[in-house]
């Protein structure tokens, strides 16, 4: 048993940044932005040029603080050679409530001034696909650490990745009336905005196709371009064609006036020293905040997100604004108001790990846990949760042997996973369903009805909240197994390149024998993957089997088993997503007939 005490197992900063070696200055890629002339450097691991730090926004800082991002200024001097090598600074950090440490959903100082992205190009690029990648984080936490190489190399160089920054805590989500009166509401997305429209004026220079983007992201990075999608009531700008989802984040979802946001607002006031003192001082709250030092600000915004809600939850979260964000994300999401072509989503088995309370024993600490996170549900709500999820006769938390359940036979998430057991898996099955996996659903549906949908799920052992990144970057544990990585690099690359994540079997396969994949019928040498629909709610389980298990040890709480060693192989299969897990499909519906209480 191997007992790990580092948060890069849990965070959504499970990878990290490669460190590339600088070329010499004479061959050095550059690119001139107008702006700016930027000079990245180029690694012969991959054949890539990569450039850092690239400035998309000017500084939001002084009387920029709270409003829309605004275009860089230029270099004082015009062919000024910016170097692009280092990473960007973080934006400032606002933690998770009630999360140990070791999960590193953790308060921490910025630097305000963090609009910028990262790119990645194939030396001699033109004309090819770009995606665009942002990352997650409760929109509180984490930054542009990614490092796609591998999964650009894996595809034979054939696409761009830009990673994008974007204003996070209290910087990014602060709301209220006051906010709306003198600044701008969900800043953070216009951020993201602003970079999808930085990519279509300057990505042609880097190589890149402005009319082929795939935008994506993970947990509040895939929330985020859900909401993309979703603005201004799902106009269609031409800023990407597709988007890929990975654990969608959909918390609840709040008017930007009401109680719940306004209460944050104030107390980050209070805590920033803008309540009475600013009134003594004749300055409104809103220009006391503007005129705060930062790491005051910081510190308030840490205090306020780790002070304020229940286990796992975030402050700073989007609100509806009636311009960008019209509705609920369920009442659009069923009028079809969205933007973008074709969509590829995926979840993890084991979602509801670990934002969710770990230390649910008995029936009455799940009710307690289902009053705190969703206190609007009236009692025929909490009634017929308690009938579906069948907590009648859950078991005591954690009494039993743990294991990955075969999703459509034998024994459900309702009870066991390879995180828990008992009343505890109920607890996590609710919070996995209600928050990543049905918001997921309903988006896939959303586009097959006249678009184009494809939906996964991850099975990979451990298949917790965020265990997928690995499988996506260069990784510092390493990949979750390099057959698998290299067989889901080609999944997401064939997207974005195209238009579809059907590829070959042998790619499928990965080479490895014993494998087992579904086989189009019709075309052998590919895989079977028919597009997601209501009628045929069809997705691909994405697993391994093989090598050898073993137990990993997070917390006294927490543990969970992988496989490792040789004899690992893929085992892909398709399955129904309206039966799945016990019937999976009615428990959706019923969260989204009560999508208005939760609200979401």
């Amino acid at each position: 048993m191997r007992r790990v005490a580092s948060s890069i197992l849990f965070a959504l900063a499970i990878v990290t940044d490669h460190v590339f070696a600088a070329i010499p200055l004479e061959s050095a890629p550059t690119v001139d932005l107008g702006y700016a002339v930027y000079e990245g450097v180029y690694n012969d691991t991959y054949d890539l040029n990569t450039w850092k730090s690239i400035r998309y926004a000017a500084p939001p800082t002084g009387n920029l603080r709270w409003q829309a991002p605004q275009p860089p200024l230029n270099a004082t001097t015009r062919n000024r050679l910016v170097p692009a090598v280092d990473q960007p600074p973080w934006c400032p950090q606002s933690g998770a409530y009630g999360v140990p440490s070791v999960y590193g959903f953790n308060s921490n100082q910025g630097n305000e001034d963090c609009l910028y992205l990262n790119v990645y190009a194939p030396p001699q690029a033109k004309d090819l696909p770009v995606f665009v990648w942002i990352h997650g984080g409760g929109y509180s936490v984490f930054s542009a650490t990614y490092n796609p190489s591998s999964m650009i190399n894996d595809n034979d160089n054939g696409f761009i990745t830009v990673e994008i920054q974007y204003r996070l805590g209290a910087f990014g989500q602060l709301a209220s009336a006051d906010v709306q009166q003198h600044g701008k509401l969900n800043v953070g997305l216009l951020d993201q905005r602003f970079a999808l429209e930085w990519v279509q004026k300057y990505i042609s220079k880097f190589g890149g196709d402005p009319t082929r983007v795939t935008l994506g992201g993970e947990s509040s990075g895939a929330g985020s371009v859900m909401y993309q999608s979703l603005a201004y009531g799902g106009r269609d700008s031409g800023l990407f064609s597709n988007i890929i989802l990975a654990s969608t984040y959909v918390p609840p979802i709040y008017q930007f006036n009401d109680s719940i946001p306004t209460s944050y607002y104030n107390d980050f006031a209070a805590a920033a020293g803008c309540g009475e003192t600013s009134r003594q001082n004749h300055l409104s709250v809103f220009d006391c905040l503007v005129a705060a030092d930062t790491n005051v600000l910081q510190n308030a915004s840490g205090l306020v997100s780790t002070s304020n809600g229940y286990f796992g939850s975030f402050s700073w979260l989007p609100v509806i604004d009636h311009d960008m964000i019209q509705d609920l994300p369920s009442v659009q999401l069923q009028h079809g108001q969205i933007s973008g072509q074709r969509i590829l989503v995926g979840t993890n088995a084991n979602e509801g790990v670990p934002l969710t309370n770990p230390y649910i024993t008995t029936k009455s600490d799940f009710d307690a846990f289902i009053s705190s996170t969703l206190p609007t549900l009236t009692t025929s709500d909490i009634l017929t949760l308690n009938q579906l999820y069948d907590t009648a006769t859950a078991q005591p938390g954690n009494n039993g042997t743990r294991f990955d359940t075969a999703g459509d036979s034998g024994p459900t998430a309702n009870t066991v996973s390879g995180m828990a057991t008992g009343i505890q898996q109920t607890a996590f099955n609710v919070a996995a369903e209600s928050i990543f996996q049905c918001p997921s659903q309903w988006i896939a549906e959303a586009f097959s009805s006249q678009r184009q949908a494809w939906k996964y799920q991850y099975s990979l052992d451990p298949a917790y909240h965020g265990a997928d990144l690995g499988a996506y970057f260069v990784s510092a544990n390493g990949p979750p197994n390099p057959g698998f990585q290299r067989s889901f690099h080609m999944l997401w690359g064939n997207f974005i390149i195209n238009d579809t994540p059907v590829i070959s079997v042998k790619e499928a396969t990965a080479g490895m024998a014993n494998s087992t994949v579904p086989i189009d019928a019709n075309h052998p040498d590919q895989i079977s993957w028919p597009q997601y629909s209501v009628q045929g709610a069809t997705f691909m389980n994405l697993n391994t089997t093989g090598g050898e298990i073993s137990l990993v040890t997070v917390t006294d709480e927490l543990s969970y088993y992988v496989r490792q060693g040789a004899g690992i192989v893929n085992t892909f299969r398709l399955a129904n997503a309206t039966t799945w897990e016990g019937g999976r499909g009615d428990r959706c519906r019923f969260w989204q007939s009560i999508a208005p209480r939760v609200p979401n």
